[in-house]
């Protein structure tokens, strides 16, 4: 299966900037849309989970760029950031890159730093998408686990043996070798090593992997 190809979106007030940038987005080979305002953005171009990013000038009619930067980050859309700045603005470059923007450009901007950087961000975009994939998919295999091999999964990757393990739920070692496969396999893992780094990689917390009664699944953040 191709990759979709990449967006950036592009938001600037200028028109004839906005428009000189989504062409020399357009032939680098990204797909570019474009807003004149952090507003029209919102309402019309909410970023999909996808590979894309945002080319984004500091100084708009209506929502500054800071301001729609801590919205998508409040709002919890993992979009990398190109903030483009006529004013060489060093506090608000700060604060942008503080909060997680890839980078801050002086503008005129030439093309060749420009799509370096946004090339950059969509590295970025691609790698977080990655790695949400793949704690969504340690999360799917935790719900496959029965609410005893939940347990067991806890105490293992606290390091217990068998025979602490079987002496703290109240059952055989024997029954314990068997849940203990099981969940090895339904997690997929082949060591205790690399089951130690699949739940550490999710950032679960044990609460979730033995819930109590009438508590909800497991389910991906």
């Amino acid at each position: 299966m191709n990759n979709p190809t990449p967006t950036v979106f592009v938001v600037d007030d200028d028109d004839a900037v906005r428009r000189a940038l989504m062409r020399l987005i357009g032939c680098a080979g990204y797909s570019a849309e474009g807003f004149g305002t952090a507003r029209a953005f919102l309402d019309n171009a909410l970023p999909a989970d996808s590979n894309s990013c945002l080319v984004l000038d500091l100084q708009l009619p209506d929502l500054n760029g800071l301001e729609l930067q801590r919205q998508l980050n409040s709002a919890g859309w993992p979009l990398p950031i190109v903030f483009l700045s006529g004013h060489g603005d060093i506090p608000a470059s700060v604060r942008a890159m503080k909060a997680g923007a890839t980078d801050f450009l002086v503008k005129p901007v030439s093309d060749s730093e420009l799509l370096s950087a946004i090339e950059a961000a969509l590295g970025r975009a691609s790698q977080a998408r990655a790695s949400r994939i793949e704690i969504e998919a340690i999360y799917s295999r935790i719900d496959r686990l029965t609410p005893r091999e939940r347990e067991v999964l806890t105490l293992v990757v606290e390091g217990r043996l068998n025979k602490q393990m079987a002496c703290e739920l109240g059952t055989a070692e024997k029954t314990i070798k068997v849940h203990r496969a099981r969940v090895m396999r339904k997690m997929e893992a082949h060591s205790l090593a690399e089951l130690v780094r699949i739940t550490d990689k999710a950032g679960i917390p044990h609460p979730l992997l033995h819930p109590e009664p009438g508590a909800p699944t497991a389910t991906a953040p």
